[in-house]
């Protein structure tokens, strides 16, 4: 199958090892990924709060692109996904609004989204369009861990989750036990880290993100799996201060849902067996 790859406004800059695992996943899957050379950034919910206009032009422009090769978006940021389906999803209510973004977007790139072009998220497309059975069989490498799954809130509403359940999903969960894991079940896998706010409000931000990885340590997880970019970075780089200001215990392993299922698939065994090490060193 193929789909247009929209990596999201952080998988080729603060997140490589993103970029780096997705390729060879989709490969092995049959998943051929057509890039989108002038896509660009969807305001990651940032621009929105200034101008939520500017921000459904950029997406719609994406989309745009996407429809002229007669394709869907596909992404594995939540945030990415949901900006994405907010776009089509008000401008197939309000056709005035869809008639002026357009007209923006005509201006600047001499192309219009006529809504036939929809955002998958890199999770929805490995369960529902490539199966569990068949992932399951192509695992080289079961994971054998206690695994925590972050959705965060933003892809978790009706008709951005596809066929999962907006408010207990179980799509993560499926993809864990089907490449060898064990999900851990939590409060606050679909809870809010705060991320539009870390460089404006970074206290709470800090006080969100510790909450998650608490709960989820607390749970029994040794490890968390996200399936947002942008979130990732609260959970994962940001956990050590998150931990002193609040003083709760936030350290945990934390991954990106295509790196999980990359390791799982046999590649880059290197990066699973260091993976294992932290899991053990932080669990003990």
């Amino acid at each position: 199958m193929q789909v247009a790859y929209y990596p999201g406004n952080v998988a080729r800059g603060a997140m490589m090892e993103v970029e780096d695992c997705i390729q060879p996943l989709c490969k092995t899957l049959g998943i051929n990924l057509i890039e989108l050379p002038k896509a660009t950034s969807d305001g990651g919910n940032i621009i929105r709060q200034a101008s939520p206009r500017l921000q459904h032009a950029l997406a719609a422009r994406n989309l745009a692109l996407a429809e002229e090769k007669g394709l869907d978006i596909m992404t594995s940021c939540a945030t990415s996904h949901s900006i994405h389906c907010d776009t089509a999803t008000t401008m197939a209510a309000d056709p005035l609004l869809a008639s002026q973004l357009n007209n923006l977007i005509v201006r600047s790139s001499n192309i219009e989204y006529m809504g036939e072009s929809k955002s998958r998220h890199l999770l929805h497309l490995l369960i529902e369009e490539i199966g569990l059975d068949k992932i399951k069989d192509a695992v080289l490498n079961p994971l054998g861990m206690d695994i925590a799954a972050y959705y965060g809130p933003y892809m978790q509403r009706d008709g951005f989750c596809s066929e999962d359940d907006a408010f207990n999903p179980s799509y993560l969960e499926n993809l864990i036990i089907a490449l060898g894991g064990t999900p851990v079940e939590y409060d606050s896998k679909c809870q809010s880290v705060g991320s539009p706010s870390l460089l404006t409000n970074e206290k709470t931000a800090m006080k969100m993100t510790a909450a998650v990885l608490s709960d989820a340590k607390q749970s029994g997880a040794e490890l968390m799996v996200s399936a947002c970019t942008i979130s990732h970075a609260n959970l994962d780089s940001y956990q050590v201060r998150a931990g002193k200001v609040t003083g709760k215990d936030t350290t945990m392993p934390v991954i990106h849902l295509a790196e999980l299922v990359a390791f799982a698939l046999g590649h880059f065994p290197d990066r699973l067996a260091q993976l294992r090490t932290r899991v053990k060193i932080i669990g003990g």
